[in-house]
């Protein structure tokens, strides 16, 4: 009975340990695996940075200006006049609810428990 127990225990021991090797590999890969996202996320970053400058570099107001010149018989663009916007007067803003007022509300307290 003795050695069913240290054989148990054994097993118990080498058991425990196989797992505890198992984790210890597995937790190092996820380990470098959320090292390897946050090294994508900051390129992605940096890849977005640029654009973001790129993008601003490209819709500069003298560079679409001289592109609208440029393509002004292919495109019939016009430059833009004061007489091409409407007036505050002429746009339909939606009606604001009416509230009725003639039906009288009662917040007296006579009918509450003191």
């Amino acid at each position: 009975m003795r050695s069913l127990l240290f054989l148990l225990t054994a097993m118990a021991v080498i058991g425990s340990g196989f797992w505890a090797y198992h984790e210890n590999y597995a937790t190092q890969a996820e380990l470098d695996r959320t090292q390897d996202l946050r090294q994508e996320i900051g390129a992605a970053r940096e890849r977005l940075a640029i654009l973001r400058a790129e993008w601003a570099y490209l819709n500069r107001p003298d560079r679409l200006r001289d592109l609208a010149e440029l393509n002004f018989d292919r495109l019939g663009l016009l430059p833009l006049r004061p007489d091409q916007f409407g007036r505050v007067d002429q746009v339909s803003f939606p009606m604001l609810p009416t509230i009725d007022i003639s039906q009288p509300v009662d917040v007296s307290s006579a009918g509450a428990n003191p």
